[in-house]
């Protein structure tokens, strides 16, 4: 797969398309509605995209995942994609709830996760709430408590990929026209949450494995290695020559990195 390291070809394309899907539906969860989709067969992967973004974000890994022998299941956040939200604000407990809601729906008891910004929020909240349904969580590029996030500085790749979202957002979503609130909305959840402890870490059991882009834009390296630190058993990876869009940038890099971690998080498993 090329590199896209500037996102000139995410912005003008998107990710790659997604494959037919197996499943696809929605499922109602605390106001919303969360739509979903799966592809292939074998273990469970469930794959939680960023803010602003959606499933389809995920279209170099999904094949590759299909390929190594797992069920991928691809879940649209509530208010992103093709899922609805309701006026409760957003947080990261409540779509942790919504992830649930699609698991129980699918029938799905445990699942490796795969979480990126947003996303890996999420499923690290989900270890700590539900570990009995979480096989183990990838943790690509997110803070767990506000003080590790860098201060925002504005730079192409950024705007390019804001860019994508909007156009996404514009055509995906049942409110077209409420981008600006959404990312008003979202940007006020980043600001505030999570805000976990170092007690809270701790009590963490679950597989985690701990990732940041070696040019992060937006999470400080430091706050990585703190969290892989406290959280119990955690390793820590640092991906080289790539930022917060590494799933985007260097996807052959971020796919091989993802299929070990799920290897190694069912194996431990069964």
């Amino acid at each position: 797969m090329p590199s896209d390291d500037e996102l000139k070809h995410f912005v003008a394309h998107g990710a790659a398309p997604l494959p037919e899907a197996q499943e696809e539906g929605f499922v109602d969860s605390a106001g919303a509605r969360i739509a979903w989709s799966t592809y292939g067969a074998g273990h469970p992967v469930v794959l939680l995209h960023g803010g602003l973004g959606h499933r389809g974000n995920w279209g170099y890994q999904v094949p590759a995942l299909v390929e190594a022998g797992y069920r991928v299941i691809l879940i649209d956040s509530r208010g992103h994609g093709r899922s609805t939200r309701d006026a409760q604000p957003y947080s990261y407990e409540l779509m942790a709830s919504d992830v649930l809601a699609v698991l129980d729906a699918l029938q799905v008891q445990k699942a490796a996760f795969i979480g990126w910004s947003d996303g890996a929020c999420t499923a690290l909240i989900l270890g700590r709430r539900a570990p009995q349904r979480v096989a183990g969580v990838f943790f690509f590029a997110c803070n767990m408590d506000p003080g590790g996030a860098k201060p925002f500085v504005p730079t192409p790749v950024i705007d390019r990929c804001f860019r994508r979202h909007r156009a996404d957002y514009e055509a995906l979503s049942a409110t077209p026209g409420e981008f600006d609130a959404f990312v008003a909305a979202v940007s006020e959840m980043q600001r505030t949450q999570p805000d976990y402890s170092a007690d809270d870490l701790a009590q963490i059991r679950v597989r985690v494995t701990v990732a940041i882009g070696e040019h992060d834009e937006f999470i400080k390296q430091s706050h990585a290695v703190y969290l892989a630190q406290t959280i119990a058993d955690a390793e820590l990876i640092v991906l080289p020559n790539v930022s917060h869009f590494a799933p985007l940038q260097r996807p052959t890099l971020f796919n091989g990195v993802i299929e070990r971690f799920v290897g190694t998080a069912f194996e431990a498993d069964d």
